[in-house]
């Protein structure tokens, strides 16, 4: 998934949707199997895997997919003009490593993955790869079936690593309460590090060698990256990279035996990956799960298929409505109507974001107090309008400053969507709320710009991450720049 680091102005201009990882750098496919990697597949070399293996014994299926038929992997057309001839470890240290995709599909198909007739991998310049369908998909039709044996759950790791995982939680939670809630984050983690340390001995080799090795999320900025962002985008994108240190920290205690673990390289790929690739499901328990060739739908706003498990753990993309021929498959990512999280998580700015956060973190107090969640804060990219809530939280500050009767008697009807009563304060005080806003608009395109040309003074070599931050910020730019000229139409 994700296009190449030169490919980004061309995105940015065409607003052409790329793949979920958003890594600029994905490499050409290799087409062959060395014999080690295909010992590893079939499972000849079972004794130098892990004791979570996959089996190619019978599969549960549901009925949804006896349609469905699991065919001897074909060479696809679009992979093989981009085949090399050999296959290798993987290369973390070169960008442009090739990604071995079309081995991946073949050792996931060996497996029991089955696509619905017309499903296949697409990618116009080898660079590039998505899911696509050649012919027309029924609303509610599996579209593609990915068996449990090779599906990545954190629930099977946590089983496969026994106390020792448990010992490096432990130390985990210590270090940061916080990081309690994201324990199966941890556990994808710690499960893809110790499948990288078996190298092509591992079963998971042929998927491990198809993802990117590069990514351009929070996980991967520096703190240059992170004072050239505007508060809210830098904020969540340093708090993943606290994250990910803790992580880190947690796993160079020792209790889990891992021979990377000290390879910052290493260890930040295997969090990027499991980070952009997971599927999070709530019952029979909480658990987060990767399904090889699932994980390559791209993002929409308005995706047209949706992932699901079943209780044995296999993964079924289902059609969310019909779809046509040429079509890619596509999945939401997360919030559509708030893309900043998005870019902190993958690190790409989704074409058809539609709204942007109001960027308002100096009355975070005053958002919590209201209530008040960051998606009901936005302003629209493509007119600048500005959303109700907004207003709500700016003229709040206002009376809390000023009249804290009046901010007591607002903040209840805020709460109660008292309507009425809002529409009276707003009018008695609108415009010192359009001062206000005026105020904190101009604010941020002055900062933007600054952060932007702080940016743009880096060198690529050493901040390859710049082109995403530049573009972040200039949809920034441009969305409130349209807020700027609509509050002086107000008065």
């Amino acid at each position: 998934r994700l296009p190449r680091l030169h490919c980004f102005q061309q995105f940015i201009t065409s607003h052409r949707p790329f793949d979920a990882d958003t890594t600029f750098s994905k490499a050409i496919t290799t087409m062959r199997f060395s014999s080690a990697i295909v010992a590893a597949a079939i499972g000849i070399c079972a004794t130098s895997i892990s004791a979570f293996t996959p089996s190619r014994g019978a599969v549960a299926r549901s009925s949804t997919v006896s349609s469905l038929t699991q065919q001897s992997p074909q060479p696809l057309t679009q992979l093989n003009q981009y085949a090399s001839a050999t296959a290798g470890a993987i290369n973390l240290a070169d960008e442009y490593a090739q990604r071995d995709v079309y081995s991946m599909e073949e050792f996931a198909t060996q497996y029991g993955l089955q696509k619905a007739p017309g499903v296949e991998l697409y990618s116009d310049d080898g660079s590039d790869y998505q899911l696509i369908t050649q012919q027309p998909i029924g609303a509610g039709q599996t579209c593609l079936y990915v068996p449990s044996d090779i599906v990545i759950s954190s629930e099977k790791a946590y089983q496969e690593f026994g106390n020792e995982i448990q010992q490096a939680e432990q130390v985990l939670v210590q270090i940061d309460q916080g990081t309690a809630a994201r324990l199966p984050l941890f556990r994808l983690m710690v499960k893809i590090l110790a499948e990288y340390d078996q190298g092509e001995n591992s079963a998971f080799f042929p998927w491990l060698n198809s993802l990117p090795r590069v990514y351009y999320n929070g996980v991967s900025m520096t703190n240059d990256c992170f004072s050239c962002l505007p508060p809210y985008a830098g904020w969540l994108a340093s708090t993943e990279k606290a994250n990910y240190d803790s992580f880190v920290t947690a796993l160079r205690q020792g209790y889990v035996q891992l021979q990377s673990v000290n390879d910052d390289t290493v260890t930040q790929w295997a969090y990027n990956v499991a980070l952009t690739r997971f599927q999070e499901v709530w019952s029979p328990q909480r658990a987060k799960l990767i399904a090889p060739m699932a994980d390559m739908l791209n993002h929409s706003a308005e995706p047209n298929c949706e992932i699901t498990f079943d209780d044995m753990g296999n993964c079924e993309v289902t059609a969310m409505y019909d779809i046509q021929p040429g079509t890619p498959l596509t999945i939401s990512y997360g919030d559509p109507t708030n893309p900043t999280p998005i870019f902190a998580q993958f690190g790409f700015l989704p074409a058809d974001c539609a709204t942007l956060f109001c960027k308002a973190m100096h009355l975070e107090p005053y958002i919590k107090e209201l209530g008040i969640e960051f998606k009901d804060l936005l302003i629209q990219t493509e007119s600048g309008e500005i959303a109700p809530k907004v207003w709500d939280l700016f003229l709040y500050e206002i009376l809390v400053n000023n009249d804290p009767g009046a901010a007591e008697q607002y903040y209840v009807a805020v709460k109660c969507n008292d309507e009425a009563t809002k529409q009276q304060y707003q009018d008695q005080y609108f415009q010192y709320t359009l001062d206000s806003m005026k105020q904190h608009v101009y604010s941020i395109l002055s900062d933007v710009d600054t952060l932007t040309a702080k940016a743009q003074n880096y060198d690529l070599s050493t901040h390859p991450r710049v082109p995403v931050i530049v573009a972040h910020n200039n949809l920034v730019r441009d969305t409130f720049t349209m807020t700027a000229a609509l509050l002086e139409q107000m008065g």
